[in-house]
């Protein structure tokens, strides 16, 4: 008897809500829109990668280079050579980096832990490989990691435990004491996938990368972006490090030709612009003190951030205090999606979109 289509789709990619994006700032009558909404770079991007751009944008007739070495020589070259070039590996974006390492563990049944109020990517990317989806939420109120619970929820069928210092979209990060002891205890195979796409950002005394725990040979797996710091989100490109080990493997599904061409000058472009990188830490930390210092006394309630964006708990409705910003000309990002329900994300933004953020929330009723 013949079947319908359907009964040959894998249970565990039957529709289900998929993670929105950031959407793009709209036409609003002629006014200024101020985008907060996405944590995008404040200074726009690098002028060294805008020329490298302008310059490959004459050859994207001809293939891009058949491997990412290129690149990953310029990473051994901007982490000082602490890594080996074997070590890296680039895709395009962050978030294909994530779904790159979920293909490479996870089978349908395996486990993958994280900890809401989380980067969603994690949870929708697993389940496309029918993995069990294991939520350790953040401690309220100061959304750390609770590390007991999660070394409690391993079991035989873990295969990935996501950590993210910064975190988006609290702005939280994990110290240093408490990734150590982490570390330390969870068993050897297990995969840790620690997203630091924000960690230029992070000035507190006891942040820590994952550099020191892969150079240790921990079992690692670092990501990174060049979508925040080096103002290159429209390129969709980005990296991960770890053991040459893991790296190794992971090197077995990365495909040939992957990065367009005009990302990988891109990419290397911005990260000889030293004094452009210097300028958007600078930019985002000023904004930081500013913007916290007028939340403190306009009694918006807020997370401290070690990212280039706030979490904040507004008076109104979540929906209703985004609409009330957009019709004064500043778009920023309910998260619900990302687990924190009544939640809004605030980008940093240059001097001028954060004194309009202010302005803004100043006739707040």
């Amino acid at each position: 008897m013949s079947k319908e289509i359907e009964s040959i789709f894998k249970s565990y990619l039957q529709p289900k809500k998929a993670y929105e994006g950031g959407k793009s700032a709209p036409s609003n009558d002629g006014q200024k829109i101020y985008k907060l909404s996405s944590n995008e770079n404040p200074l726009g991007q690098s002028p060294l990668a805008t020329e490298a751009l302008i310059a490959a944008a004459k050859n994207v007739h001809i293939y891009p280079d058949q491997t990412d070495v290129r690149l990953r020589e310029a990473l051994v070259q901007d982490f000082g050579g602490e890594l080996d070039k074997e070590q890296f590996i680039c895709g395009n974006s962050g978030s294909e980096i994530i779904d790159m390492i979920l293909r490479a563990f996870i089978n349908e049944g395996d486990e993958v832990i994280f900890s809401n109020p989380c980067f969603l990517p994690y949870s929708v990317f697993s389940r496309w490989y029918g993995a069990k989806q294991i939520d350790i939420p953040l401690r309220e109120p100061d959304y750390s990691l609770d590390v007991e619970q999660i070394l409690s929820a391993i079991t035989d069928r873990t295969k990935v435990v996501f950590l993210t210092s910064p975190n988006n979209p609290t702005g939280t990060y994990i110290p240093k004491a408490v990734l150590d002891d982490f570390l330390e205890r969870i068993p050897k195979n297990i995969v840790v996938v620690l997203d630091e796409v924000y960690r230029h950002f992070a000035d507190a005394d006891d942040y820590v990368s994952g550099l020191p725990y892969v150079k240790e040979g921990h079992n690692l797996i670092a990501i990174n972006s060049f979508s925040k710091t080096y103002g290159l989100a429209g390129q969709r490109i980005g990296y991960c490090y770890a053991t040459q080990k893991i790296a190794q493997y992971l090197r077995q599904i990365h495909k040939p030709f992957l990065l367009p061409h005009t990302s990988t000058e891109a990419a290397i472009g911005a990260l000889n612009d030293v004094e452009f990188i210097q300028n958007t830490v600078k930019t985002v930390v000023e904004g930081r003190k500013f913007l916290s210092e007028a939340f403190d006394k306009l009694g918006i309630k807020y997370w401290p951030t070690q990212a280039n964006f706030f979490l904040v708990d507004p008076s109104l409705p979540e929906f209703e205090f985004t609409d009330f910003l957009m019709q004064r000309g500043v778009m920023v990002r309910p998260v619900s999606q990302f687990g924190a329900p009544g939640k809004v994300r605030i980008t940093i933004g240059d001097q001028e979109a954060n004194e309009a953020l202010v302005a803004a929330l100043e006739k707040l009723p």
